[in-house]
């Protein structure tokens, strides 16, 4: 039992029928099972090491770069009553065919000389304005003449004052000269008082002058204030009557444009998706959709994709994006975007600046030119999952951080092109003042 014999007898005894050395004998499924699990770990243990790339998910549908690609409602610019439907849903229309025609509902517009008549209307104001320009320009006349008479009656009886004046200043050299005799009784009363008679006329006759002059002016001036008045009246209702000439051009205009809006065209080439309003006779009000355009041709699809507001930090411009279609089988190994299969690649092009729903912000994504063309039945609204790639880390890095909730890691932070377009603007402006 010590092993001190060299007789060996091991090999006479065979283990097999020996109870004791079956029974302490390690199962052979025991030693597989343990050689599974230490090939097992060690592979474990290498993925651990294995670069992974990290990445933000998020979903959305398909859609256009380009807004005027989108599906576009198209709305009744007036309110009217469907006369008729020119087309079916699932039909190609080009832009400018018609779609729908209304016939009026308001009251307003139901004279169908309703044009006419508001050009007679516009005729008339015509004549009314020309009749009074000519009124105001024979008042003007009028006031040039009533000055040019003021004038020469201002003249004379300015003359006549400047006459009278100087009788009276020889009037009155002249009775002073004689109260001067008079008093020194070299001339008679009777002389004196027919001198004085005379030197009180020509006093009078100036007074009476320089009156006439103040009247001829106040008279003349009365007549030319009062034609003045009439013209600026004349004036003003001319330029009411501008207002409204300028008033019914409007209507007329107006009303030109809306007989064109009875007829509600396709405002871009597309299939008419579906139709929002159905039956003749059916009223619809203004900005009422009545169907729905979608372009034919769509050269520039893009993925909308919303992601989590703690996510948005993380993206910038041109990251890579790996998507998935609905209805495009797919497996995606979400860390290693190498070995996925039926997967697209895309980058991000606009990252937008407020979120479009509640805790959620809205990417763009445009197909990678140097990945796999995005396939060509993919139409507009169809479902998407995406994945914005992000750095390599190690997948027990990884682990750890998912563990802990922690977000993605980055090198470098992402650059926003805008903001530093704008930063560098304001500096150039600064730098400027």
């Amino acid at each position: 039992m010590l092993n001190f014999s060299r007789q060996r007898i091991d090999k006479v005894i065979a283990q097999e029928k020996l109870y004791s050395l079956r029974a302490i004998k390690s199962p052979q499924s025991s030693k597989i099972l343990a050689r599974w699990l230490m090939v097992i770990g060690i592979i474990f243990t290498i993925i651990l090491f294995v670069p992974w790339q990290q990445n933000v998910r998020g979903t959305g549908n398909v859609t256009a770069f380009n807004p005027e690609n989108r599906p576009q409602t198209v709305e009744a610019i007036i309110a009217g009553r469907i006369q008729h439907w020119h087309v079916r849903e699932g039909e190609y229309v080009e832009k400018g065919d018609t779609i729908i025609t209304l016939t009026e509902i308001r009251e307003k517009y139901f004279d169908p000389q309703l044009l006419n008549r508001l050009q007679e209307q516009i005729a008339a104001k015509e004549s009314s304005l020309l009749a009074k320009d000519q009124k105001a320009k024979a008042l003007s006349r009028q006031i040039s003449a009533l000055r040019d008479a003021m004038n020469n009656k201002i003249e004379q009886a300015t003359n006549k004052l400047e006459a009278e004046r100087i009788k009276f200043l020889n009037a009155e050299n002249q009775f002073d000269r004689n109260k001067k005799l008079f008093e020194a009784g070299n001339i008679p009363l009777t002389k004196f008082q027919e001198i004085e008679y005379k030197f009180q006329g020509a006093q009078a006759d100036y007074l009476s002058a320089k009156i006439e002059l103040d009247r001829v002016e106040a008279e003349y001036m009365d007549k030319i204030s009062k034609a003045e008045s009439d013209r600026s009246n004349t004036q003003a209702e001319m330029f009411d009557t501008e207002a409204e000439i300028a008033k019914l051009r409007n209507e007329l205009a107006n009303m030109r444009i809306r007989n064109d809006q009875y007829q509600i065209l396709a405002p871009q080439s597309g299939v008419v998706v579906k139709a929002l309003k159905a039956g003749i006779g059916e009223t619809i009000k203004e900005r009422d959709a009545v169907c729905t355009i979608m372009p034919l041709v769509i050269s520039d699809l893009a993925v909308e994709m919303y992601v989590k507001a703690m996510d948005v930090p993380l993206l910038s411009k041109d990251r890579k994006v790996r998507i998935v279609f609905d209805g495009w089988p797919a497996l995606q190994f979400s860390g290693w975007p190498s070995v996925s299969v039926g997967t697209f690649g895309g980058e991000v092009k606009v990252i937008d600046y407020v979120n479009s729903k509640p805790g959620e912000f809205r990417i763009l994504v445009v197909p990678d030119s140097n990945d796999e063309p995005w396939p060509k039945q993919l139409r507009v609204g169809s479902g998407i999952k995406g994945w914005v790639m992000l750095d390599d880390v190690p997948v027990w890095y990884e682990i750890w951080r998912q563990l802990n909730g922690f977000p993605p890691s980055l090198y470098e932070a992402p650059l926003d092109e805008v903001l530093e377009r704008k930063q560098k603007k304001d500096s150039e402006s600064y730098d400027e003042k």
